[in-house]
Formats: structure tokens, sequence, C-alpha cells
């Protein structure tokens, strides 16, 4: 009895902190990036470059500081259209997508996963993101809900005691 009640909790606290499986980053691993970016813009190939910018978007977007999620999206959204490479087009539409996950944008977040699942569609860490997404979307229709149901509790109950008061 007391472990599934202790499975009841844990759940309503997972429900409430919206725990998902995506990682976070550290602002030193951002500033380890940057750096590495700016190395590489001293007379680095093309590819060594890609790739640096590449690590730098997969750490801004995966960082717990907004402003930083920010400029991953802006950076993979200029970088988008001159990808060529289906694998990298791919990569960089997930990493799209987390950033719009961490932004709260989950209807493009969902968007931009299942195009990612349109190329791949066994691949893991897709289908694990388009499950977290779909489970904030029904999270904030469930807390929607229970606001307008408050809401809607409020006003029935402010109308029963304004009937009950005239009568």
């Amino acid at each position: 009895m007391e472990a599934s009640i202790g499975k009841f909790f844990e759940s309503v606290g997972t429900f409430f902190s919206g725990g998902d499986s995506i990682p976070w980053c550290d602002s030193d691993i951002v500033v380890g990036c940057e750096r590495e970016v700016a190395e590489a813009e001293k007379g680095s190939s093309d590819e060594l470059k890609s790739e640096c910018l590449l690590r730098l978007s997969w750490a801004l977007v995966h960082s717990k500081r907004s402003e930083d999620v920010q400029r991953g999206i802006a950076m993979l959204e200029a970088s988008l259209p001159r990808t060529s490479d289906p694998l990298q087009m791919r990569e960089k539409m997930y990493l799209l997508a987390v950033g719009y996950y961490r932004s709260a944008d989950y209807p493009r977040s969902r968007q931009l996963v299942d195009r990612c699942l349109e190329i791949a569609p066994e691949w893991r860490q897709a289908i694990t993101l388009k499950k977290s997404v779909e489970d904030r979307i029904k999270k904030d229709g469930v807390i929607g809900i229970g606001i307008a149901a408050t809401a809607v509790g409020l006003l029935a109950g402010g109308l029963a005691a304004a009937l009950a008061r005239k009568k």
C-alpha cells in the first residue's frame, strides 16, 4: 500500500515538475563551445567550423538560460537553408525541436520532430522528444481545463451567493 501511495505522489510530482529526459547543459560547456568556435574561425577547415558550430548549437538549445536557447534557435534557423546533407538537416531540425521545446513552443517542436521522424522513423532521440512534447501538450491542456473549471466554479459560486442574498 505504501509503495502505491509513493508511486502516486511521485507521478504527481513529475507531472507538475515537467520531468523529461532531455539533457540540460551548463553555462561552462556553452563557454567552452564558444571558445572552440572562435579557435576554428582562425583558419580551420569548413568541416571543422561546421562541427564546432553544431556543438555550440547543441549546447545552446540544451542550456538552462532562455537567452542561450533563443540564440541557439536563431543560429540553427540561419544555417538550415544552407544545409544540403540529409543527416545534418535531420540533426539541425532535431536541435531546433529541442530549442522550441525548451522555449515552450510545443506545436512548433512537434512539427519539427515529426519531420525528423519522417527522415529516420526509428530514431530514439526523436521518439523520446516527441513523447516529451506530447506529454507537455497534454499537461498544459489538463492545467488549462483545471483553470477553466475553477473559474466556472467560482463564477457559479458567486452567482449562487448573490442569488441567496437577494432572497
